[in-house]
C-alpha cells in the first residue's frame, strides 16, 4: 500500500470536489491551488496509482486523452456530455435505457456508453452574448433627418 502525501491528497481531493470527470491538466490546476509546486508528472503518477487502489476511475472518450472521476460517480451508471467548445465533461444522470432493440437480430449488448457533445450552459450563454451583440451592432440606428424623403 503506497503512503498518503500531500500531493496525493490534493489530487484526490480536486477530483472529488469537482463533481465531473477532469482532464489531468484540469486537476493539476485545482491540486495547485492547494500544493504550489506541483507538477504535471506527479499528477500522473498520483492518478495512476489513485486508479489502482480503485479511488479514481478513467472515462475515456473516442479521440480524447482520458480524463478521471471519482469511485462515487463511477459507481452509478450515468453518461457524459462533453463541450464542443471548452471541452470539458460533464456527467449526464439520465439514461435512454434498454439499447438492445437496437442491437442486430441475435447479438447480446453487455453494456453501453453514450457521449453528448454540444454547447455546456457557460459557452451557450456566451455564444447567445455574442449574438446579441452583434445584432445590436448589425441593427441600423433610425434615420435622423425628417425631412429626408425616398422618390417613389
Amino acid at each position: 500500500m503506497e503512503r498518503t502525501t500531500r500531493q496525493k491528497t490534493a489530487i484526490q481531493a480536486a477530483i472529488e470536489s469537482a463533481q465531473r470527470p477532469l482532464s489531468a491538466q484540469e486537476i493539476l490546476e485545482q491540486a495547485s491551488l492547494q500544493v504550489t509546486q506541483l507538477g504535471i508528472a506527479t499528477v500522473y503518477r498520483n492518478l495512476k496509482s489513485l486508479v489502482l487502489e480503485e479511488k479514481v476511475h478513467v472515462v475515456t472518450l473516442p479521440g480524447e486523452n482520458p480524463r478521471y472521476e471519482s469511485n462515487t460517480a463511477a459507481n452509478h451508471h450515468h453518461h457524459h456530455f462533453q463541450c464542443t467548445t471548452c471541452q470539458r465533461v460533464f456527467d449526464v444522470h439520465d439514461c435512454p435505457g434498454d439499447l438492445k432493440r437496437m442491437a442486430p437480430q441475435g447479438f447480446v449488448v453487455e453494456r453501453h456508453e453514450l457521449t453528448l457533445y454540444g454547447r455546456c450552459a457557460d459557452c451557450n450563454a456566451a455564444a447567445s452574448a455574442k449574438v446579441s451583440v452583434a445584432a445590436a451592432k448589425a441593427t441600423p440606428a433610425p434615420h435622423a433627418c425628417a425631412s429626408h424623403h425616398d422618390p417613389a
